[in-house]
């Protein structure tokens, strides 16, 4: 069986050698910087368009996130159909990738409580980063359609899980004392219409 991997900021893949998915680790962790790019080099035909490449890795990542997946609810305990899967079971996927993050996150009594560029080491947790799930589960999402789920029932857009990274953008923002908050483009003035000008009446002699 093919090893799954999901990369966004980290490489993560599935140990063949895996017996079950339980809150203990299942997943093992290489890390590499090129990794998934080098995967998605291999995979994806030669296109001059720097567009089509693009999409091209975007779509061999969301396919080794669905495998990943996929494995993890077959390691589940029981074992998970996906027709069985909630948004719950979703969110103890998150939470159980946080153990392979590399994103420190630091806790209210550390020193560094909100300190973006900390000076020095601290022995806070490393969480997987609020970015990388939010755009795993994007991707998931649409993994799930493609795959023939009903939009309705997707659990990967439970309003659980819209929640749950909601929370952890926050609190890791406050954390590392960074702002997630998204530029807003400024819409180019918009030209007045010239409104057309009444007809004179016909002056009569």
């Amino acid at each position: 069986m093919d090893s799954s991997s999901i990369h966004h900021h980290e490489f993560i893949g599935i140990s063949n050698n895996t017996p079950s998915c339980t809150p203990t680790a299942t997943l093992t962790i290489t890390t590499s910087s090129g990794a998934a790019g080098a995967v998605a080099a291999a995979t994806s035909s030669p296109s001059p368009s720097s567009s089509t490449t693009t999409l091209s890795r975007y779509e061999n990542q969301k396919r080794r996130d669905w495998n990943t997946f996929g494995q993890y609810l077959r390691n589940h305990r029981p074992p998970l159909s996906l027709e069985r899967c909630s948004g719950a079971h979703v969110l103890e996927f998150l939470r159980y990738l946080d153990q392979f993050g590399k994103t420190k996150v630091h806790t209210q009594l550390c020193p560094f409580f909100g300190h973006p560029n900390p000076p020095a080491p601290c022995p806070c947790p490393l969480r997987q980063a609020w970015g990388s799930l939010d755009a795993l589960i994007g991707r998931l999402r649409a993994a799930f359609e493609e795959h023939g789920g009903k939009p309705e029932a997707n659990p990967f857009g439970a309003r659980a899980v819209r929640l749950y990274l909601r929370e952890v953008r926050d609190s890791q923002a406050k954390a590392r004392g960074i702002s997630y908050e998204k530029k807003k483009r400024k819409r180019p003035p918009q030209q007045p219409q010239p409104q057309p000008q009444p007809t004179p009446p016909n002056a009569t002699a």
